[in-house]
């Protein structure tokens, strides 16, 4: 069902409040943004008098890192693994400064996105590396058996590294043998991903000498995620009849 048709059949029921929830812990213009502006315009356009309210980015909420680790965690329980990828979706680098609010922080090395500012806001990569920094700490894991990549580079435009393949290729020609990736861009699996890391990343780390490749899959129906998603709807309900 598209926004526009899922707005009409709320509005077809009387509903006044709606809560646009981007399925996307880390804000990114090509997801979030792209989401919310298109609702923006449809509101503005066939319903003008709906109440839109967007949920902002989750990927540093501690009962979503709590539920995120606790899912990654279960997956491993039986799993030999010498280091853990954290593998996201990849975005120009273009796309990073044009978020950047202040117009001035982001410079593309290793500090900007560890040195406090508004612009973290809208910072996907910020977002992406908290999720990990967070993640290891709720697992109390070793800082150097986990790491950060970006997959799903298109074009000649210069995108956000490292990138995931030559990070894989690297780690197993330095003698990883067990690995384990997780890829929390998304809260539910997709095909895209699924060939590139489960299929090609596998594939390729066999071929630089790997041995174990595990793959994690998205929280999708877990079911604490799916109770962590209903007590956010639940607090936003609550706060709308209050406010009402």
């Amino acid at each position: 069902m598209s926004i526009k048709k899922g707005l009409q059949a709320l509005v077809d029921k009387g509903v006044d409040d709606v809560l646009l929830f981007p399925l996307y812990p880390q804000f990114a213009m090509a997801t979030t943004e792209t989401i919310t502006v298109l609702a923006e315009e449809l509101r503005q356009e066939f319903f003008p008098h709906l109440n839109i309210e967007s949920v902002p980015a989750f990927y540093n909420k501690p009962d979503y890192i709590a539920v995120l680790a606790n899912s990654i965690k279960k997956h491993l329980e039986d799993k030999n693994y010498d280091h853990l990828l954290f593998s996201y979706h990849g975005v120009p680098e273009r796309h990073i400064r044009k978020s950047d609010v202040t117009k001035k922080h982001c410079k593309m090395d290793k500090s900007c996105c560890v040195t406090a500012s508004k612009a973290h806001e809208f910072c996907y990569k910020h977002q992406c590396l908290e999720v990990t920094r967070l993640v290891g700490e709720k697992l109390n894991l070793d800082p150097s058996t986990f790491s950060t990549s970006f997959q799903s580079r298109l074009g000649f435009d210069p995108w956000l590294q490292p990138y995931t393949d030559r990070t894989i290729e690297r780690l197993g020609k330095e003698g990883t043998k067990n690995m384990a990736i997780v890829t929390p861009a998304f809260v539910s699996d997709c095909l895209e991903t699924l060939e590139e890391i489960a299929m090609e990343g596998q594939e390729l780390f066999h071929e630089v000498g790997g041995k174990d490749f595990t793959t994690i899959p998205c929280l999708n129906d877990d079911a604490e995620f799916v109770d962590l998603l209903s007590k956010w709807i639940t607090n936003w309900v609550n706060k709308t009849a209050v406010n009402s």
